[in-house]
C-alpha cells in the first residue's frame, strides 16, 4: 500500500512516499524561471502609458514550465493508492485541477488538497504521517 503526500510551491516539491514500513523523502526542483519583466517602450500617444510590456509571453512561458513541473510529479504518482497535496500557495490547487483534467485515473486517488505554511523537512514528514494514521 503506497501512500504519497506532496508539499509543493513554485520552487520545489517534497514528495513523501509511505510504504508498509518504509518512508522515502524525495525533493523535486521545479526548474521554473522567476522573471522580472524589463523593457517596454513609450506609447505613441502624447500622454499615453510609459511602458508597454508583453506580459502574455511571460505568462505563457510560466504556464508551460508549470505543466512540465506537474508532469514530473505525476511520474512519481503512477502506482500510488492515496495522494494528499498541501502547500503555502495555490500551486497545490493547480496540481489538483491538473490531475482531474489530464489524468482522470489518478483523480479518485486524490484524498485532499490543503493550505499549509512553509514547513521544514521533518514537519512535512510528520504532517503526512499524521494525515495517514
Amino acid at each position: 500500500m503506497k501512500k504519497i503526500g506532496i508539499w509543493l510551491d513554485k520552487e520545489k516539491a517534497h514528495v513523501i512516499v509511505i510504504n508498509e514500513k518504509k518512508e522515502d523523502f524525495i525533493t523535486v526542483p521545479s526548474e521554473m524561471e522567476f522573471y522580472n519583466p524589463k523593457g517596454g517602450s513609450r506609447s505613441k500617444t502624447r500622454w499615453g502609458p510609459q511602458e508597454v510590456i508583453a506580459e502574455r509571453t511571460y505568462l505563457e512561458r510560466e504556464k508551460q514550465q508549470m505543466k512540465k513541473y506537474f508532469e514530473k510529479l505525476v511520474a512519481l504518482l503512477q502506482d500510488a493508492e492515496a495522494i494528499v497535496l498541501f502547500g503555502p500557495a495555490d500551486t497545490c490547487e493547480k496540481l489538483g485541477r491538473f490531475l482531474k483534467e489530464d489524468y482522470p485515473q489518478l483523480a479518485p486517488k486524490l484524498k485532499g488538497v490543503f493550505k499549509q505554511d512553509s514547513m521544514t523537512d521533518n514537519q512535512v514528514r510528520a504532517w503526512v504521517r499524521d494525515y495517514y494514521s
